[in-house]
């Protein structure tokens, strides 16, 4: 007798936990990728837990976050007890193809009768908006340092540019490799009959069944009514309830005191967009990380004493040049204090999320991280014309020659746009610089692998722009051992992390106000509704943010 771990995966899954209060009554029923990680790591080691069951469609998630759950999964199955796949089909209409290579992670895979087998593959795409921002009278005015850093391409250009076309077939290629190879590892297959039976696919579940990609057809409560007569369970528990309730045994007890004081391994987080200022959390646009913030929470673990080792989560596209500059700054400042930083890479960590991540120790990334992308974009789109098609016209009264120089009502001057060139220059040859600095190569290496290109983290690795392939685990592993700490019996500690009380205390210092939760504000629906409409917003160091991997 026992409990039953159960995994719904078809909700979605959080990186992080929302900063805000109406964020998290939002997502306070979806779990974090780190809770249900650590819930399969634990229960694969507690004698109270008998197996594990997911239910796998819905809510698509990135490869990188599969591949950090296929990772978990496999850790889970060391020790000898079931886990089991269930879902009612792998698309209806396509997309299946990724969670189906997460339920090959699992010793068994059950898809209903009536469901079926889209694992048609992997498609890159990205979207152009230039044809309607003609029609619309927009204006795009944007400059770009390389050829790769294909951002600007959505409102510039009406198709894949060559360059763009190379990076996405590579994107593609690799992504699709990793793909094929864990079937065909999991499954006990030929790579080259997974191939066939991807593109003989979308295939009814009956055929899947007599191919060998799953081994049985039933309901859920035929699942479960089989888990039943095998393992006699007496409870079942969702993995991130399992891993937030509180101890019940006397080790676990004993691992909670407060006594004798374990060595900790901070965890700080960069995620979303990056910009100057403090942690920000909207509606529509998600989490961002501000400089202030972060550089706040480097600073309070250099001067922790306690904290022995750090890991530097990143899962951002990039932002702001100077706030990224500048937290680069503070993890160099961090590791001259001699603790290990070790930088773990969720599902992106390009441009300005790479410019964080690249000065640590350690880089750690899944081979689908998105990555790179070591470059710099910057324009305006004029709608001057746009406006006054429907009846708006705007003037303006200014001193200085390029007082309006970003405005959206004027297209550069010969003289202005000469500068916007200086700027990029200078910008791209700074990244080049550091990047190639902190990752050890030469110069003219390290450009060959910029231009603002984007490569998978299995790419990466072989370009020594990553160091390692692995998840948050792996990386915490890599922390402790650097830092001479057992995996066993360390603390881990997510910085900054503020209760409720101290959130309603007054600040007394500026790092104070920069880990206090910034409020929900019209300017975070405003970037939010840029997002979601594909719109350019302030920072020059962005991932090409059109991509998407199905």
């Amino acid at each position: 007798m026992g409990t039953l771990l159960e995994l719904d995966l078809t909700r979605g899954v959080l990186e992080t936990p929302p900063a805000s209060p109406i964020a998290a009554f939002r997502a306070r029923h979806l779990p974090t990728l780190r809770e249900l990680v650590g819930a399969l790591r634990k229960g694969a080691r507690d004698d109270g837990v008998v197996g594990v069951v997911a239910h796998l469609g819905g809510h698509r998630l990135s490869l990188a976050q599969v591949q950090e759950l296929r990772e978990a999964v496999a850790d889970f199955r060391t020790s000898g007890k079931p886990a089991v796949a269930w879902t009612e089909s792998f698309g209806e209409t396509g997309q299946g193809t990724v969670p189906y290579y997460l339920a090959t992670a699992f010793e068994e895979i059950w898809v209903q009768p009536s469901g079926d087998l889209a694992i048609t593959g992997v498609t890159v795409q990205a979207v152009f908006i230039r044809g309607a921002l003609d029609k619309a009278g927009v204006i795009p005015q944007f400059g770009k340092r390389a050829e790769y850093k294909t951002a600007a391409d959505t409102f510039t250009e009406r198709e894949m540019t060559e360059p763009a076309r190379e990076m996405a077939s590579r994107l593609a290629e690799s992504a699709y490799e990793q793909i094929v190879e864990g079937i065909a590892v999991r499954r006990r297959l030929d790579t080259a009959k997974v191939r066939e039976l991807v593109d003989s696919a979308p295939m009814p579940a009956q055929a899947g069944l007599d191919a060998g990609l799953v081994d049985r057809l039933g309901y859920r409560s035929d699942v479960y009514d089989e888990l039943e007569k095998q393992l006699q369970y007496d409870d079942r528990l969702l993995a991130e309830r399992y891993i937030r309730r509180g101890p019940r045994t006397l080790e676990e007890v004993r691992k909670t005191l407060p006594w004798p004081q374990k060595p900790l391994v901070a965890v700080v987080r960069v995620t979303g967009g990056i910009s100057v200022g403090r942690n920000s959390n909207s509606p529509m646009g998600g989490p961002g990380s501000g400089s202030d913030t972060v550089g706040a929470a480097l600073r309070a673990v250099a001067d922790n004493d306690h904290v022995k080792a750090v890991v530097l989560r990143v899962d951002s596209p990039g932002g702001s040049y100077v706030a990224s500059d500048a937290i680069r700054n503070e993890v160099l400042r961090l590791r001259s204090t001699g603790r290990p930083v070790i930088a773990s890479m969720g599902g992106v960590a390009a441009s300005g999320g790479y410019f964080v991540a690249m000065p640590a120790d350690v880089i750690v990334a899944q081979p689908g991280t998105i990555t790179g992308s070591i470059g710099v974009l910057t324009g305006k789109g004029v709608v001057r014309d746009a406006l006054g098609r429907i009846g708006i016209s705007r003037e303006a009264v200014s001193e200085g020659a390029n007082a309006e120089m970003f405005s959206a009502q004027e297209e550069f001057t010969e003289e202005q746009w000469a500068r916007l060139e200086e700027i990029l220059d200078r910008i791209y040859k700074d990244f080049v610089a550091k990047a190639a600095q902190d990752r050890g190569l030469p110069e003219e290496r390290l450009e060959s692998l910029a231009r603002g290109r984007v490569w998978t983290g299995a790419d990466a690795h072989s370009h020594k722009l990553v160091d390692e392939l692995g998840g948050f685990q792996h990386a915490l592993t890599l922390a402790c051992n650097r830092a001479g700490l057992d995996r066993d019996e360390i603390a881990v500690t997510s910085v900054p992390h503020r209760n409720l009380l101290s959130q309603l205390k007054a600040p007394t210092t500026t790092d104070d106000l920069a880990v206090s939760a910034a409020p929900l504000t019209l300017d975070g629906l405003t970037t939010g509704l840029y997002n979601a409409l594909g719109l350019p917003h302030a920072g020059v160091l962005r991932m090409p943010f059109s991509w998407e991997i199905s």
